[in-house]
């Protein structure tokens, strides 16, 4: 009787110590490769772009339309409820859906809707919203950046969006936290090694701009801009 214990409580005691030792890992890389800063010497233009943070999960915002790229031809004013014409922002974020759609509060999180994010099981949603003016703070940086660059960040952003057969973005209809956003498909899963953060950091790295070698949460983005 205690032989056939103690082999089912060596197991359990081997995953407690991988996993224990997996996530002392992760955070360590997490930590160190946040801080390992990329495209430093990132040359100023004259397109504003805006890198936002609720604190937990990172935009990237840029102009509705300007010469490189006009957004109203895909991402319509009239998919949000407010169908505000004079907008002159438009903020993109990727994540997983379910977080997305399910939880607007972290008091909604349920556990499937975590572990399917984290063990790379769920799909992805683009999330917009438009602004009429963006004010700058703690958790708002501006950068100016040259239109090649724009250009690069407009490809990557365009690339984050699931197509239908007639090469349009999918609204995900009626779904929304407020008066001016809206939910789209998005291309990719979310994982524990690429987050909402990450996908920020990717396109800061797309477009030449300061960024972490990899990062998975917000403040490390930031902090490349103070």
């Amino acid at each position: 009787m205690n032989l056939i214990l103690k082999r089912p409580l060596k197991v359990f005691k081997k995953l407690i110590i991988g996993l224990v030792c997996f996530v002392l890992v992760y955070v360590l890389a997490t930590l160190v490769l946040s801080y390992i800063p990329v495209n430093t010497n990132a040359q100023k233009g004259d397109i504003v772009v805006y890198v936002n943070s609720n604190s937990v999960h990172t935009d990237i915002i840029v102009p509705v339309k300007n010469e490189v790229k006009d957004w109203t031809g895909q991402i319509l004013y009239s998919e949000t409820k407010a169908n505000d014409t004079l907008a002159k922002y438009v903020a993109f974020g990727w994540g997983d859906k379910g977080f997305y759609l399910n939880t607007p509060k972290w008091s909604d999180l349920k556990a499937s809707t975590a572990f399917n994010a984290t063990f790379y099981m769920g799909t992805s949603a683009m999330h917009t919203r438009f602004y009429k003016t963006v004010n700058q703070d703690d958790n708002c940086v501006k950068l100016t950046i040259k239109r090649q660059d724009y250009e690069k960040l407009v490809n990557y952003i365009e690339k984050s969006f699931e197509y239908d057969e007639k090469g349009e973005v999918i609204w995900i209809a009626h779904r929304s936290y407020g008066q001016y956003d809206a939910f789209y498909e998005g291309d990719g899963k979310y994982s524990l090694f690429y987050t909402c953060n990450t996908w920020t950091n990717n396109a800061l790295k797309a477009a030449n701009q300061k960024a972490c070698l990899w990062t998975t949460y917000d403040k490390a983005i930031l902090n490349k801009y103070k």
